[in-house]
């Protein structure tokens, strides 16, 4: 996210996985008493960098541990991976008893159900089993058996869950069932630390999950270039983003081939497998938590049904690549940035970014 203030310019970047949007150096503006900083920390299964722009050292460093604070703090209640995280409590308690959980978490448990309800279960953060079965919990991948498969599959499903609002209280209805906040928990990230900078005073704009708050001195907000899933040094689109949230998700963070055919890992819940013949699609919402969400809703239900879904959530537009063809097809909904169809399109964008 880029960040600004009367004092300062800030740009937070948080990369996830391996994709990073990239900010034209024609969008940072900064003045003669301004530095660069950052800092870099791994959270959450990726590398979370921040780009500051400060008078000095020591206001700079006050910016990062508090947003690094807070991404460790929605990391300790998010994680799979740690045994200590409440979804890890309500994971190991849910199937034998009806799991009270705070307030914070219940929320976001509420909103990904949601969106699953209204992906009908396009999105599911009950793909924990899934997850394990492709090897694709702390493994690079690998293909199930069909009895592995089969015992995944009837572990997963959102209206498997039951969630009492009136007592905060988790129940799977199944037992080896397990929550996986991967495809929204980042962007939920992101919306935090937004909270923590504009408490301190900061406004911002931004970049990767990113939140664009604010703009640029005298620009109309910040330009982003989305790059190609190919090639990452050509961009697929140009788009000055303002006061919004914009996500992806790609085939291309993790995968592993076999016998021809190339399995990411990126689930169908409803399948119980790797989506194919999608290779990128990339979300503008409100919140990061939205965009986040919907990117992984996107590219599982594609450009025909993911653009009806749409149609019901106002401030919205995406773009997806799929490659069910000999060459990689862009197609888009309500996208207001410029489309780079071709890697020859962008030229601009290109000779801009080879400064940086």
């Amino acid at each position: 996210m880029l960040l600004r203030s009367n004092t300062q310019n800030s740009i937070i970047s948080i990369a996830l996985l391996w994709f990073a949007f990239m900010v034209c150096d024609s969008a940072l503006g900064q003045s003669s008493e301004e530095q660069l900083f950052s800092k870099s920390r791994a959270a959450m299964g990726t590398t979370f960098t921040i780009y500051l722009y400060s008078p000095d050292q020591v206001k700079a460093d006050e910016e990062f541990e508090a947003a690094f604070d807070e991404v460790e703090r929605v990391e300790e209640a998010l994680s799979n991976y740690r045994a200590s995280s409440e979804l890890s409590r309500i994971n190991r308690l849910a199937a034998t008893t009806s799991t009270t959980t705070d307030p914070e978490v219940f929320k976001l448990l509420q909103t990904s159900f949601d969106y699953s309800r209204r992906s009908d279960g396009a999105f599911d953060i009950t793909v924990g089993p899934l997850m394990r079965a492709w090897g694709f919990f702390r493994k690079n991948g690998q293909y199930p058996t069909h009895a592995e498969l089969s015992r995944a599959r009837a572990r997963v499903g959102w209206n498997k869950v039951k969630l009492d609002a009136n007592h905060r209280t988790v129940t799977f209805d199944v037992p080896g069932m397990e929550l996986d906040m991967g495809g929204i928990g980042k962007g939920y990230a992101v919306d935090r630390v937004i909270d923590v900078l504009r408490d301190a005073g900061v406004k911002a704009a931004g970049s990767s999950t990113l939140y664009a708050l604010g703009a640029p001195p005298d620009k109309d907000g910040w330009k982003i270039l989305v790059p190609r899933p190919a090639d990452r040094s050509h961009a697929v689109s140009e788009i000055v983003l303002r006061d919004t949230s914009l996500s992806t998700s790609g085939s291309y963070e993790k995968f592993f081939r076999l016998k021809g055919r190339t399995y990411c890992h990126i689930m169908d819940p409803r399948t119980g497998e790797p989506v194919q013949e999608m290779l990128q699609a990339t979300v503008i919402a409100p919140t990061g938590t939205a965009s986040d969400a919907l990117s992984t809703t996107m590219f599982v239900m594609g450009p025909a049904k993911g653009g009806k879904l749409l149609e019901s959530m106002p401030n919205t537009s995406a773009i997806w690549i799929t490659s069910n063809t000999n060459e990689p097809h862009i197609e888009q909904w309500h996208w207001p940035g410029r489309l780079c169809r071709t890697a020859d399109d962008c030229v601009t964008a290109r000779e801009e970014n080879k400064t940086r």
